[in-house]
């Protein structure tokens, strides 16, 4: 059985961007798109409605495209958990308003009992300060958190 994976909005934004003039943005681009060709079959990807819902906000032509390379993964179905989980998470987390559906992706993830979070959002998501209280808030629910992180450290 292939480790899960669930795919964070930033993933499918990389994978599909415009190549960018900033160093370090191109770099996690071609990070994106070399861990989608290479790493992707090795692994059982999902995402949410809460993805489906970030990824077609914006650009209608870039949001089609973002839309596109999520056909056929898999959609977790929310729950009174997910919910209950998520409210923990953005009080334990302080997450600003604009925010709050990271609480939501990492909630549906843990509830499901996925593997691994895949995300480039290292301010809300995948950061060690927000790990350590992710890990408890997770944990203390009863559920184990999925491990955070980007396409570098997921090969």
């Amino acid at each position: 059985m292939k480790p899960s994976v669930y795919i964070e909005t930033t993933i499918p934004s990389y994978l599909v961007a415009r190549p960018s003039r900033d160093v370090v943005l191109a770099g996690h681009q071609q990070v994106t798109q070399d861990w989608w060709q290479q790493s992707r079959p090795n692994h059982d990807l999902v995402i949410s409605q809460y993805v489906i819902d970030e990824v077609s906000r914006g650009e209608h032509e870039m949001a089609q495209k973002r839309l596109s390379v999520l056909q056929g993964i898999p959609l977790l179905r929310p729950s009174m958990e997910t919910e209950t989980l998520a409210r923990e998470l953005i009080h334990r987390l302080n997450l600003p308003e604009q925010a709050k559906t990271d609480a939501f992706h990492i909630a549906i993830a843990a509830v499901h009992g996925i593997d691994f979070l895949l995300t480039w959002n290292c301010t809300h998501i995948n950061n060690m300060h927000m790990q350590r209280r992710i890990e408890v808030a997770c944990r203390e629910a009863g559920f184990t958190p999925p491990v955070i992180g980007t396409p570098e450290e997921l090969s």
